[in-house]
């Protein structure tokens, strides 16, 4: 089992994890937002997020919902956090929401999951009046994030919060005072897909703080950290690594305005550490790298890259000073980039830690609170996941002849089961308590991770060979145009299947990169890419056809391919 490499405060729930860390870092700014004036910030300290969430909870216990679901959806914001944390510390249990559901969708889980209020922001206030008319659910309280005043029956959270205070000023400390059971469901969350398909995840406190305390142990951050929250926040990956995390270490945190604004957003706030999505990372990649080659600086760059490589070997860093343009260009602070939710194409991982910016890569589930393993400060290795967590046991179930297996994890971040559904509980965590990732995976000598792709997309062919789309996309996804790509396999008539790409070209760019816009043009152009790609790999692995779109591929709101849904949409054609 790997180590710790940095010592960590001990806690057992969310509720102490506040306590102890307001203690110390009280004073810091926990939150940063911009004013109307440019260059000028505000700042929402540690200790006033704290007395926030404490006003709160006292008036949601005044309201009789102690021991009560409630959920929250909006866009990342500072409300969110503060009802996420009113909730989980002290009130009841906290059902995080998919800002990026269909209306019918957010209603099936708002039934599904029993709550009895809900936070919300003016996106969903059409939705959240129409359910509030049909009284079909168990909603006694709709809590408006933007209302300043309680207003036809809907519930202010400014005043609740205006309340809270007045509560605790007059003695009353049900909400400071409760006790949290550690064991209990504490978070209550819904895996992706449509509303029957998705299945309600029950985490404990001791189930996310065992993932907060593994995260600390190997990844460091400190109070002086600033990251920028772009990930949708009921996502496992960003609430539990890209908000609880800084807010345990008395960093502060910035919201994203939306992906056009990201690159100014990480200049204007400064900001420091980032956690986020492979595609994210390997766009800007590329824009760094066509930046350099526009200003004909490669070679400089790629002279630079082997000086400071070599000076590393002597302990001797001078990235930040060789390469000051690029990290000007990125705020002059960035140092840490973390992605997770995909697989990350290593050369986008190697270009930023020879820039001198650190980027790991990390993997998890909503089932494991979610980290499970992640590069760190100690254990990096280009194309792996890194090693499992100090707390979490990790084995490789039924190995093929080159190791390939099913990844199965073993520990105090796996969740207690899946609500009101023991069926899909058995299915997943075995009677020894292993959890079955449902990914495929090989652990090298030294226990590194790598992740081949997803059991149930893997294609079988007719020789017993195993094709890893995620593998073939990462190659694909290389060649000059292709903003992403999507590899299935194509049943023909002999009972094998052919391999197939569907590709998503950047019209803007081909037409500079091929000189020409005609998609019939285009696909002969990018076949000829293709066949280049073939003659990296083993014949039964060629790519056989492709088809050309402009039309961005099917996601989830973590950018991760549907890939049921985009088998329907090229076996429909």
């Amino acid at each position: 089992m790997r180590k710790p490499i940095y010592n960590v405060m001990k806690f057992d729930n969310l509720k102490e994890m506040l306590q102890k860390s307001g203690e110390k870092f009280g004073e810091r700014p926990a939150y940063i937002f911009k004013t109307g004036q440019p260059g000028k910030f505000k700042e929402i300290t540690h200790k006033e997020f704290r007395e926030e969430i404490n006003s709160l909870g006292t008036s949601l216990i005044n309201m009789d919902l102690k021991d009560k679901r409630i959920a929250v959806i909006s866009e990342n914001r500072y409300e969110w956090g503060m009802a996420y944390l009113a909730i989980a510390t002290g009130t009841g249990v906290v059902v995080p929401l998919d800002k990026a559901l269909p209306n019918n969708e957010i209603e099936n889980l708002i039934i599904r999951s029993e709550v009895e209020a809900i936070f919300y922001s003016k996106k969903y206030d059409e939705i959240m009046n129409s359910i509030k008319e049909k009284n079909n659910t168990n909603v006694k309280y709709f809590i408006s994030m933007d209302l300043k005043k309680e207003e036809n029956g809907i519930y202010s959270q400014k005043e609740l919060v205006e309340k809270g205070k007045k509560l605790i000023d007059s003695g009353n400390r049900e909400f400071i005072d409760s006790k949290i059971d550690n064991e209990k469901m504490g978070i209550m969350l819904f895996t992706s897909g449509t509303t029957a398909m998705s299945k309600a995840v029950m985490l404990s406190h001791k189930n996310i703080c065992s993932n907060l305390i593994d995260i600390a142990s190997t990844i460091k951050i400190d109070e002086n950290d600033r990251l920028l929250s772009f990930l949708p926040l009921h996502h496992t990956f960003e609430c539990t690594v890209g908000f609880l995390y800084p807010i345990l270490k008395g960093a502060s945190i910035a919201f994203c305005e939306g992906i056009r604004h990201i690159g100014d957003n990480i200049k204007e706030y400064q900001i420091s550490a980032m956690i986020s999505v492979p595609i994210l990372y390997e766009n800007m990649y590329k824009k760094v790298i066509k930046g350099i080659e526009k200003k004909g600086k490669l070679e400089s760059v790629k002279k630079g890259i082997k000086i400071s490589q070599f000076l590393l070997k002597l302990k001797i860093d001078i990235r930040k000073k060789i390469f000051k343009e690029i990290h000007d260009n990125l705020g002059g602070k960035a140092r840490l980039f973390v992605a997770g939710g995909a697989a990350l194409d290593p050369e986008t991982e190697k270009g930023f830690n020879e820039l001198g910016i650190t980027m790991y890569q990390g993997y998890g589930l909503t089932e494991t609170s979610p980290v499970i393993a992640a590069e760190d400060d100690k254990y990096q290795k280009i194309g792996s996941i890194g090693k499992a967590f100090p707390s979490l046991d990790v084995k490789i179930e039924n190995p093929n002849e080159d190791g390939i297996g099913e990844l199965l994890v073993k520990g105090p971040t796996v969740m207690i089961g899946y609500y009101n559904n023991e069926e899909a509980t058995k299915e997943t965590i075995d009677e020894e308590g292993w959890l079955h990732t449902g990914d495929l995976a090989k652990i090298d000598d030294e226990g590194y991770i790598f992740i081949c792709g997803r059991k149930k997309f893997v294609i079988v062919l007719k020789n017993g060979k195993n094709i890893y789309p995620e593998e073939l996309e990462t190659l694909v996804n290389k060649i000059d145009g292709v903003k992403e790509s999507f590899i299935y396999g194509k049943p023909e008539d002999d009972g094998d299947y052919k391999i197939c790409a569907k590709i998503v070209y950047d019209k803007e760019n081909c037409n500079k990169i091929y000189g020409t816009e005609n998609e019939e043009e285009l696909k002969k152009l990018i076949w000829k890419e293709i066949k280049k790609v073939n003659k990296t790999m083993p014949a039964y692995k060629y790519i056989r056809e492709i088809s050309l779109t402009k039309v961005e591929l099917i996601k989830t709101t973590t950018q991760k391919i549907k890939r049921f849904e985009e088998i329907k949409t090229v076996m429909s054609k």
